[in-house]
């Protein structure tokens, strides 16, 4: 990856809430893309066991926001989006307070990378909230999520290929075996202008029929011509496999578990066979919009949006054929929060 990366983030108001001992620090890392807006508090947890440190959760929150909604068309963020996402904003930062965050990063994608008024929307939030939202860059998107899920990859494989389908973009992530090395370098990436949010709307996600699916499988396919030219000459062993991480993947896992509602100790990890993706993929494409909505893993506000994901899914299965998929219910907030922990503990053995 290149040199670019994002700066932590000034949290408000230091004098007003409590802070943690030095030896015990509150990390803090924010999602704000198309679709969700996410939340993620940590400490550093260490287990003697195992030579990695690991993130042990404080506290959590998700919502779907749509804060991309639109942008596609009108290159610009809408008022109602802005309103619903102050108002998730003004959650995370009262938890944030609360939990005495010591040191966070706060990021905005697509959404804000594509509109004409993502700069105003972000001095928008500092006035409001006192958060200090930076726009990330597509590559700086991309190392963060290669971080947060590259424990997941089968350690026996030379390569695998991660992907991120997002609300309004998709990055994909070639990992390969360091030569002499046990773990995997970044080998090449890159990120798709194509995303849940962005292809519903130009196709339509409430009734989705065979000829509206093979559409979107076919754009999406397009877009994925240049990043499948690039790694062509990879290699690939017979334990390459995909490694997922987004709602659509998710999701997909969670029909294939039949679960009444979504269950995240279940799912990530899960390792989903090309077989089971597929029956997976057939069972959510026989599902009218009503159907999709009732369905505890899936629900009314992403009820139009998981038949484009899967779209894209299909596409990157055909392009990529492996016989198996890791689910990855991690991501981006995780690859931040080890690097924030990371550079914490640089600059102390530096010290």
């Amino acid at each position: 990856m290149g040199d670019a990366e994002a700066q932590p983030a000034r949290l408000p108001c230091a004098s007003e809430r409590h802070e943690p001992a030095r030896h015990d620090p509150v990390y803090a890392a924010l999602d704000l893309g198309t679709n969700n807006c996410r939340l993620l508090i940590a400490r550093r947890e260490h287990r003697a066991r195992r030579k990695s440190d690991m993130l042990r959760v404080v506290d959590a929150f998700s919502r779907i926001v749509r804060l991309g909604e639109g942008v596609s068309q009108a290159r610009r963020i809408s008022e109602g989006a802005i309103e619903r996402t102050l108002a998730a904003l003004d959650i995370c930062r009262d938890k944030m307070s609360a939990r005495g965050v010591t040191r966070a990063r706060l990021v905005a994608t697509q959404a804000c990378r594509a509109a004409e008024n993502g700069e105003e929307f972000v001095q928008r939030v500092l006035d409001r909230t006192g958060l200090e939202l930076e726009i990330i860059d597509r590559e700086t998107e991309a190392r963060y999520a290669a971080r947060g899920c590259g424990a997941l990859a089968d350690p026996q494989a030379d390569s695998v290929l991660l992907f991120d389908i997002g609300g309004g973009s998709t990055e994909l992530v070639w990992l390969a075996r360091a030569a002499g090395a046990a773990g995997f370098e970044l080998r090449h990436w890159t990120s798709l202008e194509i995303g849940v949010v962005s292809l519903a709307e130009h196709y339509g996600g409430r009734s989705v029929d065979a000829t509206t699916f093979a559409a979107m499988t076919e754009r999406a396919l397009a877009a994925l011509s240049p990043f499948a030219a690039m790694t062509a000459v990879e290699r690939r062993c017979q334990r390459f496999h995909l490694l997922g991480t987004s709602g659509t993947v998710t999701t997909l896992a969670g029909v294939h578990l039949g679960l009444e509602r979504y269950d995240r100790w279940r799912v990530d990890g899960l390792w989903l066979s090309d077989e089971d993706a597929t029956k997976a993929i057939d069972l959510l494409r026989a599902m009218d919009f009503d159907q999709r909505s009732a369905n505890g893993c899936i629900g009314p506000q992403r009820a139009d949006l998981v038949l484009a994901g899967c779209a894209i899914f299909e596409a990157i299965r055909s392009v990529f054929p492996a016989a198996r998929t890791r689910i990855a219910d991690r991501g981006l907030r995780e690859g931040i929060l080890l690097e924030l922990m990371e550079e914490d503990g640089l600059r102390a053995s530096e010290r």
